[in-house]
């Protein structure tokens, strides 16, 4: 069993505390599934800036591997953001800068590498709506983090991703739990073969098209967390990480007794995370300062959300 991140890095900047930490959906996915024990690899566009450089070495330092990426010429996609309540909340973005301006195209040898996994995770940050035709005519699952913005549930935009995805992952924390099940039963019928939403502390639910489970969040307490950096991101590891632990493919759709485990193993991995600080640690003194896009034109946010 091996895990690939396929898409964004991005260096968040903490402002309040005046450190750069790694991150990006991908990466995050990738690290937290090596943790959990499974052989991981990050596939993307490094910059060639010194945060690139940073990106790079920081997330080969947590035995995932990197060599199948590649730099090009631009600058490393920056979020700046800060801790309130124990929340992380975001305040601006570069757009991702080349990561995503120029993200990598899956060539025959890059797709055959990418079907050498079990799972490729990749996510609405990532431009990589074009690629996942192929990942998935090429054999391993896919999971796909659509987050919490509008864009990114219309029709349109799920009739497009969703016919590839073996799981979707939505932020649900600004729906009730009626608005999320709808929000499920048209991601399933629109294609994906599951879908699970994370809803913060009313936890989360799992829904394949013949059965819906749910569990409770594992909260942590306020006093003691770090920040809740990366925390939708653990759920999503640790519950896939558990189904493949439980067989999962294709040919082997999980039964209920997995997805409800899987749920609980999530919600540890999130629990877990907020004990972290930022996605995986590994922070340095910030050095320059991003141009952020207001939050008002590069989307909304929310404490499940990232750029």
């Amino acid at each position: 069993m091996n895990i690939l991140g396929f898409g964004d890095n991005v260096v968040d900047r903490f402002v309040d505390r005046g450190i750069d930490y790694p991150g990006g959906n991908c990466v995050n996915v990738a690290v937290y599934a090596r943790r959990l024990g499974l052989d991981t690899a990050y596939l993307g566009v490094f910059g060639d800036d010194d945060l690139g450089a940073f990106l790079r070495t920081a997330v080969a330092a947590q035995g995932v591997a990197v060599e199948h990426s590649v730099v090009r010429h631009g600058e490393s996609g920056v979020s700046t953001l800060h801790v309130q309540g124990g929340d992380r909340v975001f305040l601006g973005y570069n757009g991702g800068g080349v990561t995503v301006r120029d993200p990598l195209v899956l060539d025959d040898a890059l797709l055959a590498y990418a079907a050498s996994f079990s799972l490729v995770h990749s996510s609405v940050y990532s431009r990589t709506e074009s690629e996942l035709p192929k990942l998935a005519a090429a054999g391993p699952l896919v999971s796909f983090d659509l987050s919490d913005d509008d864009e990114f549930r219309s029709p349109a935009y799920l009739d497009r991703v969703c016919p590839h995805l073996d799981l979707a992952l939505l932020s649900c924390s600004d729906l009730d739990e009626a608005a999320t099940r709808r929000l499920l039963e048209s991601v399933v019928a629109r294609g994906a073969r599951m879908v699970l939403a994370t809803r913060g502390l009313a936890g989360a639910i799992v829904y394949d098209g013949r059965t819906l489970a749910t569990a409770p969040a594992r909260a942590a307490d306020a006093r003691t967390m770090t920040d809740t950096m990366g925390c939708g991101d653990a759920f999503l590891a640790g519950f896939a990480v558990s189904l493949l632990h439980d067989g999962w493919s294709r040919r082997n759709p999980p039964s209920r007794t997995s997805l409800e485990r899987a749920l609980r193993h999530g919600a540890r991995s999130a629990h877990d995370q907020c004990f972290v600080e930022a996605a995986f640690g590994h922070g340095r003194p910030a050095r320059q300062a991003p141009v952020p896009v207001p939050l008002d034109q590069a989307g909304a946010d929310t404490a499940e959300s990232r750029p």
